[in-house]
């Protein structure tokens, strides 16, 4: 097991129970990813931590597969799960690089707070590219922190490390055109952007398998 493995498999209780720090901006992410989604698509969510989101849109799927690398996070999500009675959604332990990815055709891949955390975003994303049927729908959220003052973090980074309050893999430090341009570089055509929240950015991707 990794070392990033095992610090979200020791978080994952403290995760779960933490609220939602901007409920605003999560609630209008939702309202547009459940204007791409409906009971006719195979939705897959990778990196979907403790399975909130992947549970809150399940009324508004077909079938759902919420994947995560963390086993500790996938348990919880399968324990929300029956607790709520959802039968629709299927938990599975994955890293967001699995060969296992690209098996099935999905109609949506939804993949939030997760580019800025991977080793090879470009791979990642030509591994989401491939899972995807020929028009079909990438959806991501991605914090932009490279820039005045968010680029700090990278000073902060070491110690927060050393305090396990930080995974110790990489952090990836994007630009928005950067981001954007990575994804339309691995096949996809974007049709719809934005922030939620502003600041500091968390860029909301909405993009086309070409």
């Amino acid at each position: 097991m990794t070392a990033e493995i095992t610090f979200w498999d020791n978080i994952a209780e403290r995760y779960a129970a933490r609220p939602v720090q901007n409920m605003d901006a999560y609630e209008k992410t939702l309202e547009r990813v459940r204007s791409y989604i409906g009971p006719e698509h195979a939705v897959l969510e990778v990196g979907c931590g403790t399975g909130t989101t992947a549970l809150k849109l399940a009324p508004h799927t077909g079938h759902t597969t919420a994947t995560d690398f963390s086993p500790a996070m996938v348990a919880i999500g399968e324990a929300k799960a029956r607790d709520a009675g959802v039968t629709n959604v299927r938990f599975k332990a994955l890293d967001a690089a699995s060969p296992e990815f690209g098996k099935d055709g999905y109609d949506v891949v939804m993949g939030f707070n997760l580019l800025h955390l991977v080793k090879d975003v470009d791979g990642t994303l030509a591994t989401l590219q491939r899972t995807l049927v020929k028009g079909g729908t990438l959806i991501t959220k991605t914090p932009c922190l490279e820039g005045w003052p968010f680029g700090l973090l990278r000073v902060a980074l070491p110690v927060m490390r050393l305090f396990g309050k930080a995974p110790k893999g990489k952090l990836n430090f994007f630009r928005i055109a950067d981001l954007e341009a990575r994804i339309e570089r691995a096949g996809f055509r974007i049709i719809e952007t934005g922030n939620y929240p502003a600041s500091p950015p968390n860029r909301f991707v909405v993009a086309t398998k070409l």
